[in-house]
């Protein structure tokens, strides 16, 4: 079953879309917003862009984002969890469990039974969900031998989403996200362009669509282009040099990029007009 089958731009969903007037982003870079930055330099990302479009006309619409980059799954399911509780807000998106899928030794099965628990947490108190699954990396050179641990991680998490009544955005699925002009140079993080496709695919599921649905599933205007082979190697040892290394040594070194870092939306507070999304 496709996301589109799950998930019908119009479905039932949209009966409910009028009752959200508070959202809360849980999860790691993703969700805090790497790689979009607005001109004033912070991070923006799908959840500040997706809450900016839900309360564009709803009156003291309420956001709070305790994503941190680095987080892994004890984390979100832990202190974000329980902070998210507290606020209870109408609307919560959970990427969670990137961090330690790329971590070999992870079991992907009590990984997935950590996540249910979370997402049950979040059903019993009333509040909407959406999960987000893990994107396709086979692209990447590299990272595409984790493709298949975030392939079934995935299904597990498309489970538990059945099992819990939630709505799931499966961003492999989106073949948007398998061009490299949705991603930064890192090849880890998305770009505007990528930001912008993810929270308007997950606006048609809640039934509050961007626009289009050619925003989220053709979002650029051209075919990639295809480079020669000699000008992509030279670009993979750019790439591998510059940010796939120091990734790896982070990791070994068992230190994260998020050490030390708060949530930059630590309260469920109403969107003022400085927190509008430019236009870029």
């Amino acid at each position: 079953m496709t996301d589109l089958e799950t998930n019908p731009p119009g479905g039932k969903q949209a009966e409910s879309a009028a009752r959200i007037r508070s959202f809360v982003a849980i999860g790691d870079s993703l969700t805090e917003g790497m790689e979009d930055r607005a001109a004033d330099g912070r991070y923006l990302g799908f959840a500040d862009r997706l809450a900016a479009h839900l309360g564009a006309d709803v009156t003291g619409f309420r956001y709070a984002n305790l994503a941190v980059r680095g987080r892994r799954m004890r984390h979100i399911f832990g202190e974000q969890l329980e902070m998210t509780l507290k606020f209870t807000p109408d609307l919560v998106t959970v990427h969670a469990g990137g961090n330690d899928v790329l971590r070999p030794g992870t079991n992907l099965d009590h990984l997935a039974l950590e996540f249910d628990r979370g997402i049950r947490r979040l059903r019993g108190a009333g509040i909407r969900v959406v999960i987000l699954s893990g994107h396709d990396t086979g692209w990447i050179p590299v990272l595409r031998v984790y493709r298949g641990r975030i392939a079934v991680f995935s299904m597990h998490l498309r489970s538990i989403a059945e099992r819990n009544d939630c709505d799931i955005v499966d961003l492999w699925s989106m073949n948007a996200l398998n061009d490299p002009r949705a991603w930064s140079a890192d090849r880890l993080h998305l770009n505007a362009a990528g930001h912008r496709a993810v929270a308007a695919r997950i606006a048609d599921v809640l039934g509050r669509p961007m626009g289009p649905r050619e925003l989220w599933a053709r979002p650029f205007a051209t075919p990639l282009a295809d480079l020669p082979r000699i000008l992509r190697r030279r670009q993979t040892r750019r790439w591998a040099r510059e940010h796939l290394v120091p990734w790896l040594s982070r990791r070994a070194l068992g230190r994260s990029s998020g050490d030390g870092r708060l949530p930059k939306r630590p309260d469920l507070t109403e969107l003022e007009r400085s927190d509008e999304i430019p236009e870029q």
